[in-house]
């Protein structure tokens, strides 16, 4: 009965096994092969700085994927149920508006309106009475499949991260795994209504900022751990060069310091062993991605936020070991010396005193 048993359990795992081996797949992958991950030594050296952080909106918010300040001091999010929410300064919580989509990256234009990466409806701009205006969905006859994240230039300009043009927000974890350069930089002109690819070939396109000049802009490349930089004036208009590479983890958003002088990168998850692992060879990727979701490789539980200076060295690495107040970090943003921290995959907002030099 015992051997019967365990032929049983052995035809089982073969047929699963072919299953996988020969079902078509989902990704179409490529191999690459990750540098070595820089030690945690150092400023890299592991803490509990962020375990001193408030919790805002604490059960009331769910995916607070990034925040966005207005001059009174009220805090803006989008959320997982397609809210945008309005924090004020004596921790109330209202609804400006929903979406019907899922609200991401933010940032205020110069009427005083949020203008929203909607991961489902493309570039929107919202009012403070939560009307909703579609900016762009399009751009040379493709669908902006992924808006993610955006940053409203001085003279009107908005320029905005399409994640992937293969793989929506709820395939994110499939795009990595393939690791082809899908992702795109886009320009939108709000008085012509022209939307226009700056920079594509991007490995999973998130976070974007800009300098504090105006004359460079950062994406994060989530997928290759590293920040691309465009410029946008001078001799090297139109350019491209890496601005930061190898980071301990896979980079979100990006935010500009109020004095300029560096750049927060929210961290949601530091480097997958495995999935780094298995990254040269298409083949384990893709049978990777044949997997049922729960068996593939997911954020850790885990609280990580970068400091870079101007060099896109890195300054400061404060965390959270385990999660314990703040886990799966996806915006950190400076306000009056304190850092706001965005989640994706929690229900709070976190409040960190940044220290003083």
């Amino acid at each position: 009965m015992r051997a019967l048993k365990i032929l049983i359990v052995i035809a089982v795992a073969l047929l699963i096994s072919g299953l996988l081996l020969t079902r078509p797949g989902p990704v179409d992958a490529v191999g690459w092969t990750p540098p070595t991950p820089p030690e945690d030594t150092g400023i890299l050296a592991e803490n509990t700085d962020l375990r001193q952080a408030t919790l805002l909106a604490l059960g009331a918010v769910s995916g607070p994927e990034d925040i966005a300040i207005d001059t009174e001091g009220n805090l803006y999010s989008g959320t997982a149920d397609g809210r945008i929410v309005r924090i004020s300064p004596d921790a109330r919580v209202e609804t400006l508006t929903h979406t019907g989509g899922r609200p991401l990256g933010m940032d205020f234009d110069a009427g005083g309106r949020l203008v929203v990466a909607d991961a489902d409806l493309g570039l929107i701009r919202v009012d403070m009475g939560g009307e909703i205006e579609v900016l762009t969905s399009s751009v040379d006859g493709t669908p902006i499949l992924f808006a993610d994240d955006v940053a409203v230039a001085a003279d009107g300009t908005i320029y905005f991260s399409d994640a992937s043009t293969r793989f929506g927000l709820a395939d994110y974890q499939l795009d990595l795994i393939e690791g082809r350069a899908n992702g795109r930089l886009l320009a939108f002109d709000p008085d012509s209504g022209e939307t226009r690819v700056l920079l594509d070939g991007l490995y999973f396109a998130n976070g974007v900022t800009l300098s504090a000049e105006q004359d460079y802009l950062l994406v994060t490349e989530t997928a290759r751990y590293q920040i691309t930089r465009y410029w946008l004036s001078g001799e090297r208009a139109g350019q491209h060069d890496i601005f930061a590479s190898n980071l301990p983890g896979f980079p979100d958003n990006i935010s500009t310091r109020p004095d300029g002088s560096g750049y927060w990168v929210a961290i949601p998850s530091r480097r997958n062993p495995q999935l780094d692992s298995i990254s040269h060879s298409p083949r384990l990727r893709n049978l990777t991605a044949r997997l049922p979701s729960w068996m593939q490789p997911a954020p850790e539980h885990y609280g990580m936020v970068l400091l870079l200076d101007r060099d896109g060295e890195i300054r400061m690495a404060p965390r959270d070991p385990d999660g314990e107040m703040l886990y799966e970090i996806t915006s950190a943003t400076e306000h009056a010396g304190m850092l706001y921290l965005g989640s994706l995959g929690s229900d709070r907002i976190g409040q960190w005193a940044i220290p003083v030099d």
